[in-house]
């Protein structure tokens, strides 16, 4: 441990593939993207083939459910090995890494990539952890993923930390620092998914900064309780919840006891195992190129007139008729805790557009799905017809991205679109501190190919 550990910090050994490495080919996106495209992963395959490639180190969550998943692990594990053995990365350096990511969009996100303990994290609701989930976590999306990092050799993330930075003292400010030196790779990525530098942060005014600025959140984000919120996870929730339950299963195993609160204390000689620590990349949710879009709602087979008044009612709002899609978009663009209802009114059999106006001060979404859950609940069943069949069908909510699809599907087969507002980020922190993980399908940091790709590793199991 080192003198980081207060906030939650370690400074990692970080292996990267060895100088004049194809670090284009090495370089992946996220596990758990594309999980519905079979082709794009081939494709991954085919650009990597026969070079050493993070594509060979981890398993895509489109083949999860195959039945050869347990020939995949085994063959990841191999992977690794051979990898250590055979001379692929450089010597490991102890060191963070500041990197800049340039996306397909033309976007710039910063980040700084650490070590994180698994002490500090967790995901249960209501934590007082230094570490907390941004969203539910479902449980059974973790056993699967145990299978993979248990006894593991090498780790590399895909898992962003947000941080509350208005000021831009972590990430932006080390950055500075780290920039007067030359980048320790910088590649191109796959598929047509921007670039990426990274710069190694390993002492002088670089790792002072570092230092100075997780003090200062420290003491920013430090709670009446003495609690405090320092990181909360923005992508790889469940990634995060799996390196914690490996952690608690070793301690476990090697005579650690488990508390009455679920907490596991760590066995003598366990103190620093690589297994109490994952990789993760820092993002501050004020960085400029980190795009955090709402996800909207459409609700199918339900009347929308009483979706719109039980809303009304539930979130103490006031509701009001505009007139076409773009006063919608404007008005709702314009709140934080405004919604626009898109529906077919039944008795003109026109489109109409409905603002319910709201004083939530939370996240908007955080008081919206709890009310569509109460509203799904007791919703009747609709007598639906398609052309000549009519039968009784059940009400089904949905998830989707961007304005446009909000527009298209409200009022088409029987749906009703709900437009959420723009992701307050001054009320992101708050509203996990107060209330809890955020409903399921909160929101979006950025678009598919924005997503982190591995590049980093760092050992895990000898």
């Amino acid at each position: 441990m080192n003198d980081f550990n207060k906030y939650g910090v370690e400074i990692p050994k970080i292996l990267l593939p060895k100088k004049g490495s194809d670090f284009k080919s090495w370089s992946v996106i996220a596990c758990d993207q594309y999980t519905q495209d079979r082709d794009y992963w081939a494709r991954c395959e085919k650009n990597a083939e026969g070079k050493p490639s993070c594509i060979n180190l981890i398993l895509p969550e489109v083949y999860l459910n195959d039945a050869d998943k347990a020939e995949r692990i085994a063959k990841i594990h191999k992977n690794m090995n051979e990898y250590v053995e055979n001379g692929v990365f450089a010597p490991e350096e102890a060191e963070f890494v500041y990197i800049e990511r340039k996306t397909a969009y033309g976007r710039v996100r910063k980040g700084l990539i650490v070590a994180i303990d698994l002490e500090t994290y967790e995901w249960k609701p209501f934590s007082k952890a230094l570490i907390r989930a941004t969203e539910a976590t479902i449980v059974d999306r973790i056993p699967p993923r145990m299978e993979i990092r248990r006894g593991a050799p090498l780790e590399s993330p895909h898992i962003m930390l947000l941080v509350n930075d208005a000021g831009k003292e972590l990430v932006e400010k080390s950055g500075e620092f780290a920039k007067k030196s030359e980048p320790i790779y910088e590649t191109d990525l796959m598929e047509n998914s921007g670039s990426i530098k990274g710069y190694a942060i390993k002492d002088g005014a670089a790792l002072d900064s570092v230092k100075a600025a997780l003090e200062k959140l420290y003491a920013k984000n430090t709670s009446a309780d003495g609690s405090v919120f320092m990181f909360a996870v923005g992508d790889g929730n469940h990634s995060l919840a799996t390196a914690k339950a490996v952690w608690d299963e070793l301690k476990e195993k090697n005579g650690g006891v488990k508390k009455e609160d679920g907490t596991v204390s760590i066995p003598e000689g366990f103190e620093n195992h690589n297994a109490r620590f994952a990789l993760t990349e820092i993002v501050n949710i004020y960085d400029d190129g980190l795009t955090f879009e709402p996800i909207h709602r459409v609700l199918f087979n339900i009347d929308a007139k009483s979706l719109v008044s039980f809303m009304e009612e539930n979130l103490s709002g006031k509701t009001e008729i505009v007139a076409t899609e773009e006063d919608l978009t404007k008005k709702v663009a314009d709140s934080k805790a405004d919604f626009g209802f898109v529906y077919e009114n039944k008795e003109t059999g026109k489109i109409e557009y409905a603002l319910l106006k709201t004083d939530i001060t939370d996240l908007a979404v955080s008081k919206l799905q709890p009310a569509l859950d109460e509203f799904l609940k007791n919703a009747p069943m609709q007598h639906v017809c398609k052309g000549e069949v009519c039968q009784m069908v059940k009400p089904e909510i949905d998830y989707i991205h961007g304005a446009e699809e909000v527009f298209r599907l409200g009022g088409k087969d029987n749906g009703t679109s709900i437009l959420l507002p723009p992701i307050a980020k001054d009320s992101f922190f708050s509203t996990i501190a107060n209330n809890g993980p955020l409903p399921r399908k909160s929101f979006s940091m950025g678009e598919a190919s924005e997503k982190r790709f591995y590049m980093e590793c760092r050992a895990l199991f000898n």
